[in-house]
């Protein structure tokens, strides 16, 4: 008898991957186009939409879509754009994965609505607070200069933390808690199929966060502030930036680039989903 499958085969994983990485790289190069608004010391603009990579990582594979997150950023806001910043890449590509993959593994059961909603604050808290640490540690070991913000204490403990809290508060709950929230309890039953696999429940979904998760994202994070503090240094290894970077014909290249893929990969899984459903009907 042909069941559908209740973990992810490695060509599953390799689809929730290339999904994630196009559709999250179009969502960022949309965010390209959004303005930004400044209301006193307050600054209104869209970061990113984390929850396209959430949504991914809590209904299937985490290290699968927050890979793919990091990936189409780093492929699509950055080299499509024209421009490629070497190691400073790194820092990013870790710290997304690393707070997409904890907020995937958090929630075991993805009908529960408050977990979903407090794995997705998690999940931006978590990156926005390294990505903190990082820029904190770069002044402090005078690898960068300080830029004050008018209005604000000249600390950097104060100009990044208000920045975090800011990020966190504007396009965390906005572009993030409210959609996966939204989203995963109405996808979820539906869009697993289109894998050939079975919903994700508390019997089926991976551990609890264990040591070897917290000391893999710890080295992970090391490894992110050495890149960094390098990069800063002048030692990027690869940096680039073509004369066209970040121009209206690269960012509308980049989105129809993207746009495709994530059409090709829906075709490809609902042509897979077809094949796994006539098997069960001829098992």
């Amino acid at each position: 008898m042909v069941t559908k499958q209740q973990t992810a085969t490695q060509s599953q994983k390799l689809m929730i991957f290339v999904l994630t990485m196009s559709l999250y790289g179009l969502a960022t190069l949309f965010t390209e186009l959004i303005p930004k608004f400044q209301v006193g010391i307050v600054e209104f603009s869209v970061e990113y939409f984390l929850f396209i990579p959430l949504v991914l990582a809590i209904l299937f594979d985490p290290m699968s879509a927050a890979l793919g997150a990091a990936t189409g950023e780093l492929v699509f806001s950055e080299i499509m754009l024209g421009q490629f910043g070497g190691l400073g890449e790194l820092e990013k590509f870790i710290t997304v994965t690393i707070g997409v993959y904890i907020a995937g593994r958090l929630v075991r059961n993805p009908k529960n609505r408050t977990m979903v909603g407090i794995a997705s604050m998690t999940g931006v808290i978590l990156q926005q607070l390294l990505g903190m640490i990082v820029d904190i540690l770069k002044v402090q070991f005078a690898v960068t200069d300080f830029e004050a913000v008018p209005g604000l204490p000249e600390s950097v403990f104060a100009t990044e933390g208000f920045a975090c809290l800011n990020d966190i508060l504007f396009s965390g709950i906005l572009f993030c808690l409210l959609p996966t929230i939204f989203l995963v309890p109405r996808l979820y039953g539906k869009i697993e199929p289109l894998l050939g696999m079975q919903p994700r429940t508390e019997e089926t979904a991976l551990g609890a966060i264990n040591a070897k998760v917290v000391i893999g994202a710890l080295v992970a994070f090391v490894a992110a502030i050495g890149a960094e503090m390098l990069a800063e240094s002048g030692t990027s290894i690869i940096d680039w930036e073509a004369s066209w970077a970040e121009s209206g014909t690269a960012v509308a290249a980049g989105m129809v680039v993207a746009a495709a893929l994530a059409v090709v990969m829906l075709l490809v899984m609902k042509k897979k989903a077809e094949a796994t459903d006539n098997k069960l009907e001829n098992a």
